[in-house]
């Protein structure tokens, strides 16, 4: 479905005022991912089975779950092609066990150009089905003291906004860096839940995160989750965590700061409808 045929759709705002279902739990993942794919798959099984046994039907997991290296280029090295590897067959596969709907933080896919990957964010359903892809559109870059990066270099930037609907709602799909940048969800619509998987440096997480992640929750008045890299990774670098659960209220629900583990918590439907009708601010919009 094209986003212009989701724009024709009732507005998801009204849709949820009208309702009065239950809650529908979600949960973040957050790891600290080395070079080793299959060490890093073997860390988070059990932290999905943990999401799934509290009851989380929902669960997502960190940018760079699988591949977190020692050099931009190692994710190229382990780069899968659309529909097949060991990253994807992992995710259908845990989604399907679990009987849960699982988003891949991020997988590094083929592309046209050898040197780069896209960063796709992958979203299986409960019967381990493939239900959506998302190619991270913004490509982060930072110089500050000794900390270089630039992603562009390794990654080929996605197009195409993507979003999906959910038993909570309207889902909108983002990564990271992808936080910055309010117009992207704007153009989603309107929504009940923003994922952000992530792998925020330490230096940008303790500045913004908590400051961006709010802001899109309050102007979106949606929920976010956020789950991130979270410390000391094998080959030195630092990652700031802070996994999140925030309101649309912009209060945060739950959140682990540093360390694998997980953050749990529901996604309510009349906590957005009461926020909404407290302070209509979606209906005031004019541009």
């Amino acid at each position: 479905m094209t986003l212009q045929q989701e724009e024709e759709r009732e507005p998801a705002s009204k849709r949820i005022a009208g309702e009065t279902g239950s809650a529908f739990r979600v949960a973040g993942v957050q790891m600290i991912s080395g070079a080793d794919v299959a060490a890093n798959l073997a860390i988070a099984s059990p932290l999905i089975a943990e999401a799934a046994a509290a009851g989380a039907r929902l669960v997502v997991l960190p940018e760079y779950f699988g591949i977190f290296g020692d050099r931009a280029t190692d994710k190229v090295a382990v780069r899968e092609p659309d529909g097949v590897g060991m990253q994807q067959t992992f995710l259908a596969t845990e989604a399907k066990q679990h009987g849960i709907w699982l988003v891949g933080g991020t997988v590094p896919l083929s592309c046209d150009d050898p040197a780069r990957v896209r960063s796709a964010s992958l979203v299986y359903g409960p019967d381990g089905g493939r239900v959506a892809r998302y190619d991270k559109i913004h490509l982060f870059a930072f110089a500050y003291d000794d900390e270089r990066y630039d992603e562009g270099r390794t990654i080929e930037a996605g197009t195409k906004p993507v979003a999906l609907d959910l038993p909570c709602g309207r889902v909108g799909l983002s990564v990271c860096y992808d936080i910055r940048f309010p117009e992207l969800y704007r153009g989603l619509g309107d929504l009940a839940l923003i994922l952000v998987p992530s792998a925020f440096t330490a230096t940008t997480g303790a500045a913004h995160w908590h400051l961006l992640l709010r802001a899109r929750a309050v102007e979106n008045q949606c929920y976010v989750l956020a789950a991130a890299q979270g410390g000391a990774h094998p080959g030195g670098r630092r990652t700031y965590g802070h996994s999140v659960l925030i309101d649309p209220w912009g209060r945060i629900v739950a959140e682990r700061e540093e360390g694998a583990g997980i953050v749990v918590g529901d996604i309510d439907p009349a906590r957005i409808a009461e926020v909404r009708a407290q302070l209509p601010a979606l209906s005031h919009r004019v541009l």
